[in-house]
């Protein structure tokens, strides 16, 4: 294992930097520290899921994805590192059909909701786009390899059928967005 930390606070980020995994010093707003802060937030927004009741399979599935998680971090923290690959985006897919086959087909657009474990699923799913958009940005200009896009792209639709999941396992059902409201007037 690496350097253990014994000390929390180093002092050295006062200045409104931060050090990359490769020593290199960046500025706290930089869109490298923007992505794999977000990917953390994510990680922890999955916590959250984690710890209510759940599915045992879900269960799986998420701790499975928050070390996935941790690793994508690790890339985007060390410029050149590769961690996540081609075989844990097919994981993904194959997870994401395998829960999906036992929903109904989608007619209406769902609503976040459905009880306590769905609607934070949600909340994930939501943090897991940001993700992506803030990885994208950083491609712009920078050197990431595609998996760690095509990573939180899936990620994020496996999130939206573990919520829906989640909605029926809980009882509460999803929440149907109801379109026709409105009366014309």
């Amino acid at each position: 294992m690496g350097n253990r930390l014994s000390k929390i606070y180093t002092r050295t980020g006062d200045d409104g930097t931060t050090g990359l995994g490769d020593g290199t010093r960046v500025a706290k707003d930089s869109a490298r520290v923007a992505a794999y802060g977000t990917v953390d937030e994510l990680n922890s927004a999955l916590g959250i899921v984690l710890a209510v009741e759940l599915p045992e399979r879900v269960r799986e599935t998420l701790t499975q994805v928050q070390h996935d998680l941790f690793d994508l971090g690790g890339e985007l923290c060390i410029p050149g590192m590769a961690m996540v690959h081609a075989a844990d985006v097919e994981r993904l897919e194959q997870t994401l059909d395998a829960f999906n086959e036992d929903l109904p087909p989608l007619k209406d657009f769902i609503l976040p909701g459905g009880g306590l474990a769905a609607a934070h699923c949600h909340l994930a799913r939501t943090i897991c786009r940001r993700a992506e958009r803030e990885v994208v940005t950083l491609s712009r200009h920078d050197a990431i390899r595609p998996e760690a896009i095509r990573y939180l792209n899936r990620l994020s639709d496996l999130l939206f059928v573990l919520a829906r999941v989640l909605a029926r396992a809980s009882g509460h059902g999803e929440v149907l967005w109801q379109h026709e409201r409105r009366k014309k007037s």
